[in-house]
């Protein structure tokens, strides 16, 4: 009977490194660094590096868009909400909403089209190095004249409630504002602790690990969760520049040491 279980530890061994190597041997080869990843976490072996982008106030505001759940994992946002497009991470403090918080008086029907208390989202911010107005998508972030930019993300992982005294989203809105000659949103999120910055890349659920991103991106990502007002969510998804009214979809966990650049 021991070696019957010997032998099937073996296999069982054998089968994982087989599909440790299978893995490897898939991921996307030639690459820079990717995201989302773990922030919590420096490590990374990536060999790609690149110029990393001036800080936000010194870029052009080019896009707001937000995910469903987090697509980062962080001390704030560790709680799993499994795998596939729609997958990621939860705010910690998701299990201790109250009543009064989780109440949806639009039943489902917001302007965010599927975003209700209780959700987590996580919001970005992009910045370009480009002299181009703020619009829909990522191509608002180029133009034919500078169509190789420098690109920073700025990005908070916020707790849907139904609550007035939470955060409102209207004040980390861009609604035309103008800061030194350049697009800029009104403030971005304090308080939620010092941003993990680092190189990385695009996001979204048509990236993977075998799939991978060729663009090269800054991430200043807070490490915690903070609360957002729901109603003051759906009055921007009512309207802004950026014609966004819904939650995207996330691009999962990246974890390969290859795929990853070191956090200094």
């Amino acid at each position: 009977m021991r070696l019957i279980y010997t032998l099937m530890a073996g296999i069982m061994l054998m089968g994982l490194g087989l599909n440790s190597q299978a893995k490897a041997a898939n991921l996307c080869k030639g690459y820079g660094p990717q995201t989302p990843r773990d922030i919590s976490s420096t490590a990374g072996s990536n060999a790609r590096s690149f110029t990393m982008a001036p800080s936000s106030e010194n870029m052009n505001l080019c896009n707001i868009h937000f995910h469903t759940n987090a697509e980062h994992k962080g001390p704030g946002f560790s709680v799993s909400a499994g795998g596939g497009e729609h997958g990621g991470f939860k705010c910690n403090e998701t299990p201790k909403l109250t009543a009064a918080e989780l109440k949806d008086s639009t039943h489902g029907h917001g302007a965010c089209h599927g975003v209700k208390p209780g959700d987590t989202i996580e919001v970005h911010w992009v910045h370009t190095s480009c002299d181009v107005k703020p619009g829909e998508g990522l191509g608002s972030c180029l133009s034919d004249q500078c169509t190789n930019p420098q690109l920073r993300v700025e990005t908070q992982v916020f707790l849907v409630v139904n609550d007035p005294n939470a955060a409102d989203f209207g004040s980390f809105a861009y609604g035309g504002n103008m800061a030194n000659g350049l697009h800029q949103a009104k403030s971005l999120p304090t308080g939620t602790g010092d941003p993990v910055v680092f190189a990385g890349s695009t996001t979204g659920p048509s990236y993977t690990e075998e799939k991978c991103s060729p663009m090269q991106v800054t991430w200043s990502v807070r490490p915690s969760c903070t609360k957002i007002n729901i109603a003051s969510l759906n009055t921007w998804c009512e309207g802004n520049a950026f014609n966004e009214n819904h939650a995207h979809g996330v691009r999962q966990l990246v974890t390969s040491p290859e795929l990853l650049s070191t956090i200094k």
